[in-house]
Order: C-alpha cells, then sequence, then structure tokens
C-alpha cells in the first residue's frame, strides 16, 4: 500500500485510496454511456460501398480501447483523467467522412491524425502551444467546458431540447414545448436536487450515492411503467432502459480490431485527404487541450500557469488514444470531460483511472449490466460537475475590457456550438486581436497568433473545401 501510495503520490494530494477508487467508479459510470452511443453513432452509416460496422462488435472495441488507453494514462500521467472515443470525431467520421471512403480507410485517417499529434507531443510542438495560452483564457476553458458538461446534460436528460425553430433555437421539455412532460427527465430532476443536496453538505461520495439512487428509482419506474425506449415510443429513455431482465453477460466480439486502411489517398486524392486529417487533427488537439486545462484546475493539480505534472507525457499518450481508437475501429480515443464527475467525487491520481479502466474492459462482457444506467440519471453528475467547473470564473479578472470579451466569448461558444475547439479557436482569435488592439500586443506569445491563424483556416474550411473542389 505505501509503494501504490508513493508511485500515484495519493496522499501528497490529499486523497486517499477509497477516494481513488470511489472517483474511478464514478467516472466508469459518468462515461458508460459511450459504450452504447458510440455503436449507434459508427454503426448507423453506410461508407461509400455500402457497408456497415456491426453495433455489438463497435461496443465491445469501445470499451476495449477505453480501457486500454485509461490504464495506460492512469500508470503514465498518474492523473485521473480518463479517455474514450471522442464524440466530436466519431460524428464527423459518420456524417462527413465515410461518404468518401470506407470504414477502414476512415480509421486509416484517425491513425494518421494520431500519429501527427504525438509527433507533435514529442518534438514539444505541443507543450510550446500549452504554454503559451494565457492563464486567463486557460481559465475561461475551463468554465466554458463546465458549461458544456452542464448543457450536455441538460439535453441528455431531455430537460432542454430543440424546439425545432429559429427562434428559440431550444426550450425546456421534449421539443422545446415548455414543460416536463415524460417520467425519465422527472427522474433526472429528483437525482439532481439529491446529488445537489448531498454535495452542499459535503456528504463524502455524494456524486455516487445520488448516481446509485438514481439508477435504483429508474429500474423502479420502468418496472412499474414500462417506459421503453425513446426511439420506440415517446417519453422513453435516452439510449438505454435501466431493466434487470436476460443475463448480464455477452462474449466480446473483437473482430474490427486492426480494420483499418491506410489508402484514402487513391479514393479521394492527397488534396481531400490532407483537408480531412486537418480537420481531425484541430478537433483532436484543442478538444483535449481544452480538456486537460479543465480537469486539471478542478483536480487541484494544476499550477499558476495552468500546467500539471507529467504534461509532456500526458500530451504524448494523449495522441496515442487516436491511434489506438483508430486501429481498433472505435474512432479516436481522447481525454472525457465526464472524469469530472469522479475528480468532483474526489478522485486526484491515476489510480482512479485504473479503477475506471478496469471497469471498461470488464464491460466488454459486461455490456448489458452497463448500459443499466440511463442517460438522464448520469446526466445528473454532468450538471452538478459543469456547475463546479464554471465556478472558476471567479479567478478572472473581467474589469479590463480586452480580457472580458475573449473570455465571454470562449465561455459561450462551447456550450452554444457543442464544441470545445470551436470556443478555443474563437477565444484565441479574439484575444490576439483585441488584446493587440488595445497595446497589449507585446504580451502575447508568437505562436498563439500562429495557432490564431490556423483557426481561421479551420473555421474557413468548409469555403476552402468548396473553393479546390474538395
Amino acid at each position: 500500500m505505501n509503494r501504490l501510495d508513493r508511485f500515484f503520490e495519493i496522499t501528497a494530494r490529499g486523497s486517499t485510496i477509497s477516494s481513488e477508487l470511489r472517483g474511478g467508479v464514478v467516472t466508469f459510470i459518468a462515461m458508460a454511456y459511450i459504450i452504447v452511443l458510440n455503436p449507434i453513432i459508427l454503426s448507423g452509416t453506410p461508407d461509400v460501398t455500402g457497408n456497415q460496422l456491426g453495433f455489438t462488435q463497435v461496443s465491445a472495441v469501445t470499451s476495449l480501447a477505453a480501457g486500454v488507453m485509461t490504464i495506460l494514462f492512469g500508470v503514465i500521467a498518474r492523473l485521473p483523467f480518463a479517455f474514450a472515443a471522442g464524440l466530436g470525431i466519431n460524428s464527423f467520421l459518420a456524417s462527413s467522412v465515410v461518404g468518401e471512403l470506407t470504414w477502414p480507410e476512415a480509421m486509416g485517417l484517425v491513425v494518421i491524425n494520431g500519429i501527427i499529434i504525438v509527433l507533435l507531443a514529442v518534438t514539444g510542438l505541443r507543450r510550446l502551444i500549452f504554454d503559451a495560452v494565457p492563464i486567463q483564457l486557460k481559465l475561461a476553458i475551463t468554465a466554458g467546458i463546465g458549461l458544456f458538461i452542464l448543457f450536455i446534460g441538460l439535453v441528455d436528460a431531455g430537460f432542454v431540447a430543440s424546439t425545432g425553430g429559429p427562434s428559440p433555437p431550444v426550450g425546456l421539455g421534449s421539443g422545446g414545448a415548455g414543460s416536463i412532460s415524460s417520467i425519465p427527465t422527472v427522474v433526472f430532476v429528483f437525482t439532481l436536487l439529491l446529488t445537489g443536496i448531498l454535495v452542499a453538505r459535503k456528504i463524502r461520495g455524494g456524486i455516487l450515492i445520488g448516481l446509485i439512487t438514481g439508477t435504483i428509482v429508474a429500474v423502479a419506474v420502468e418496472a412499474i411503467w414500462h417506459l421503453g425506449s425513446a426511439t420506440e415510443k415517446p417519453g422513453g429513455w435516452g439510449l438505454s432502459v435501466p431493466t434487470l431482465s436476460g443475463s448480464p453477460f455477452a462474449v466480446p466480439d473483437l473482430s474490427l480490431v486492426g480494420e483499418f486502411s491506410l489508402d484514402s489517398v487513391g479514393r479521394i486524392g492527397i488534396l481531400a485527404a490532407v483537408m480531412l486529417v486537418f480537420t481531425l487533427v484541430f478537433t483532436n488537439f484543442f478538444d483535449a487541450m481544452g480538456t486537460f486545462t479543465g480537469l486539471s484546475k478542478q483536480a487541484g493539480v494544476a499550477d499558476d500557469k495552468g500546467n500539471f505534472p507529467r504534461l509532456q507525457s500526458a500530451l504524448v499518450v494523449e495522441g496515442a488514444g487516436a491511434v489506438v481508437g483508430g486501429a481498433a475501429s472505435a474512432s479516436s480515443n481522447t481525454v472525457f470531460i465526464e472524469s469530472g464527475a469522479g475528480i468532483g467525487e474526489g478522485a486526484r491520481t491515476g489510480l482512479a483511472s485504473l479503477v475506471t479502466g478496469a471497469l471498461f474492459l470488464a464491460a466488454m462482457f459486461l455490456t448489458p449490466l452497463a448500459a443499466i444506467v440511463p442517460t438522464e440519471v448520469a446526466a445528473a453528475a454532468l450538471v452538478i460537475v459543469g456547475a463546479m467547473m464554471a465556478s472558476h470564473l471567479r479567478d478572472i479578472d473581467l474589469a479590463d475590457f480586452s480580457i472580458a470579451l475573449p473570455v465571454v466569448l470562449t465561455v459561450a461558444v462551447m456550450p452554444l456550438s457543442y464544441s470545445i475547439a470551436n470556443g478555443i479557436g474563437v477565444g484565441f482569435i479574439s484575444w490576439v486581436v483585441v488584446r493587440t488592439a488595445a497595446g497589449k500586443g507585446r504580451e502575447i506569445s508568437p505562436l498563439l497568433w500562429v495557432v490564431a491563424a490556423g483557426f481561421l483556416l479551420y473555421f474557413a474550411r468548409g469555403w476552402i473545401d468548396s473553393l479546390i473542389g474538395v
């Protein structure tokens, strides 16, 4: 136990083994939805040849890649950050890439993207970019991710939804009708209030207690009312139905491991392939940077400049997540903002990541059991954690408007555009422009100017694609 303590620096970071174990479990519960959601996204779209990925196969490799990467990160970086298939990139693959490529070719682009990110990390360029970001923007990224997590939780729970109209774009309740009319959303409200009370009263294990209680209530509700899935009838559960029927065990099908191809250029040409890889790298790179910033601040391991222990190793391992995810056909694996749920429960070291990773590996055989926790219950933990992270706005002096505008734009654009990278890009661009115009140009790192210019290309990539005929 002493060796474990020294290796992970548990006592040094003010944590305990029980807190790490509990935090790892909470992070897994908050992330378990990816075992169901990732295969829904990836297996629901045929590629250019008409072939589709199998749901059960994608679910198995999703758990495998998440487990391997989370354990690897926990051992090397020794931080309580968990990995899984990134939702931005898997959606991009399904919606924009496989219409032109086969699934193996699309996953090959993910592998190339990961190799590039690893090289950027190994050469130190990724660390230089990380260091070039001013502390005000790092805090804004933390708060923005908090609001993003909170918004994700509200949407996943059905508490807010699209109205289907131009104004307002979202509203309260199903279809933005202005009222809460579904029982699963009521279960979310119950879980949220219970968890909020426990956390406010500083009850140890409050988030975990809330998640377990909410799941028990959800199972009881489903046993009484038989709501079923929302895809089959209105008012049902989101991604998973909380039932205990059937066997909790399933033999994983890992046939998709290694099913990737690096020969996409022959099908779409080098220019189109470069633009696709550019989009993947930018999204992967800055989503992870923002998440690292937010989680390290929340865990209390970041210094005054926002840097954290073993940053270089963390950046390398995160890039390797894209390689592993692409090679396993699970899509790029990256650090998950839901790790904040475990941090909120007390996790401070990589031991929590080992617990989360082990649970993901076990989930390959226990997919039906992992799916019992409904999205509506897990969403409550996301809202709680989002509120915790948003509180970091208190550390930013907004009296200077040349600081206030980029900070507010960063915080607002993340949830409103549903993208961490978009918020970071808008923040970077507005920071270098407004701060320079205010006479603070000498304080800005030249590297930040380069990154801001890169984001301009990133935001204009659709227009550039149309010009070059991609």
